[in-house]
Parts: structure tokens; C-alpha cells; sequence
């Protein structure tokens, strides 16, 4: 159960690393790194989905 709630913190880690590399391939080159920016938003969407899962799980078992 802890490593679950490690786990989607890591959700978040990933995201600021996308959306830094898709910020810095911008300024560097002027150009939009679409894959950097999805996978970004993927990782901000499955840390709140996992969280709220998460939630659900331990309401359950009380």
C-alpha cells in the first residue's frame, strides 16, 4: 500500500520532466514538442486517477 502512494507522486515527477524538455526543446529550436507535451498531461491525468483511485480503494476497507 505505500508504494502505491509513492508511486503516484513519481506520476508528477515525470510530468514536470515532459513538460521541461518539451519547454527547453521550444526555446532552444522554436519548435513544439507535441510527444514531451501529451506524455505530460498523461503523467498530471494518471496522478490525479490514481489518487482518487486510491481514495475509493481505502473508504472500501473501512
Amino acid at each position: 500500500m505505500k508504494y502505491a502512494k509513492f508511486f503516484q507522486f513519481v506520476y508528477l515527477v515525470f510530468a514536470a520532466l515532459f513538460i521541461y524538455d518539451a519547454i527547453s526543446k521550444y526555446t532552444a529550436n522554436g519548435e513544439i514538442a507535441y510527444p514531451s507535451i501529451l506524455l505530460g498531461i498523461t503523467a498530471i491525468f494518471m496522478f490525479f486517477f490514481r489518487r482518487k483511485f486510491m481514495k475509493k480503494f481505502e473508504n472500501r476497507g473501512k
